[in-house]
């Protein structure tokens, strides 16, 4: 009995260390296509003078403590508000949810927004935004906050992995409009992971 209970152990251990170089990979795959995207005249968002000289986007080291399984919270009875941009612009969102989860012991949350414009694109119809800020915006990545994208979960977990955090457009090109994160969204606690700022923007 005692040997089969370690060869449990075992499987478990290495089953665990897979899902880890899985979850590492589709990461890189990520921070991959983005810096595609980015020195690719057809898709690229980079000023003319910026993309002459771009090499690679700058990103914190993968790091799976960022990586976090959140408690998920629906708040269905949410009043429409217009969300704050860099622009005149003012999109309209609804808070659709929330994230509760821990960081280096502290216990934090974070609002789900969904656009009150439904997508005509199906791939978008479970949509949520989850733009914020933390200790290091200004100070390692981009001081307008970052964005996650995230999917409506269909139990009471929601999986948040900071390695994919990306800068909102305006970021790169002023001729862009960006949401700006929420107070609410405002997380005191370092979150290096993901991309960091972009040059001298």
């Amino acid at each position: 009995m005692k040997y089969i209970v370690v060869l449990l152990v075992l499987l478990m251990s290495v089953n665990g260390i897979a899902q880890k170089k899985r979850i590492i990979k589709k990461v890189q795959k990520y921070h991959i296509s983005e810096n595609e995207k980015f020195g690719n005249k057809e898709t690229t968002i980079l000023t003319e003078a910026d993309f002459k000289h771009f090499e690679s986007l700058d990103f914190y080291p993968i790091d799976l403590k960022y990586r976090v399984k959140a408690a998920f919270v629906r708040t269905p009875d949410e009043e429409p508000f217009l969300m704050p941009t860099t622009t005149d612009r003012l999109p309209e969102y609804v808070k659709y949810g929330e994230a509760h989860f821990t960081i280096d012991g502290k216990e934090l949350k974070l609002n789900l927004y969904q656009n009150t414009t439904p997508s005509e694109d199906e791939e978008y119809k479970d949509y949520l935004f989850l733009p914020f800020t933390d200790l290091t915006s200004g100070d390692g990545s981009y001081g307008g906050g970052r964005f996650l994208d995230a999917r409506i979960p269909r139990g009471k977990k929601i999986v948040l992995n900071f390695n994919k955090a990306y800068n909102p457009y305006c970021a790169y090109n002023s001729k862009y409009s960006c949401p700006i994160p929420p107070r609410e969204n405002d997380l005191l606690v370092r979150i290096e992971a993901g991309v960091k700022a972009f040059g001298d923007h």
